[in-house]
C-alpha cells in the first residue's frame, strides 16, 4: 500500500489498528505537541492548580524551583483531556493508578496479605 493510499483510507483501517494495539499511541488530534510549563506560575496558567492543591503560595513566596514533576504533569493533563475531568479529579485518578501499580489500595492501605497493623 502506498503512503498516499494509506492516508486517504485511514478512516477505515485506523480504528481496527487502535483496537488491536491499545497501548500504542498513534498520532492524531490529541497527539499535538504542547510544551509543559516549567514554573509554578506556568503550572497555574496550565490549569494544574485548584483550591485543594494551591500553588499560588509558591508563586507569592518567590519559590524558584522548577514546578511540578514533568512526567506527572503530562499524565495528569492527558487524563484531564481524555476523560474531560478537572484537575482535582485527574490528580485523584493519577494517584490511584500509581497506588494500584505499587500494590496500595485507593484508601492508602497496603494490599499485601502479610501486612500487619497495630492500632
Amino acid at each position: 500500500m502506498t503512503p498516499k493510499a494509506a492516508f486517504i483510507t485511514r478512516s477505515y483501517w485506523l480504528p481496527s489498528l487502535r483496537a488491536r494495539m491499545p497501548s500504542v499511541e498513534i498520532p492524531g488530534s490529541s497527539y499535538l505537541y504542547s510544551r509543559l510549563p516549567a514554573t509554578f506560575a506556568g503550572d497555574i496558567e496550565a490549569g494544574l492548580s485548584s483550591s485543594a492543591f494551591d500553588l499560588s503560595g509558591n508563586v507569592a513566596g518567590g519559590d524558584s524551583r522548577a514546578g511540578l514533576d514533568d512526567a506527572s504533569k503530562k499524565e495528569i493533563q492527558k487524563i484531564m483531556r481524555n476523560q474531560r475531568v478537572g484537575f482535582d479529579e485527574a490528580r485523584r485518578i493519577y494517584i490511584e493508578g500509581r497506588f494500584a501499580k505499587n500494590g496500595i489500595a485507593p484508601d492508602g492501605r497496603p494490599r499485601d496479605p502479610k501486612f500487619v497493623s497495630f492500632s
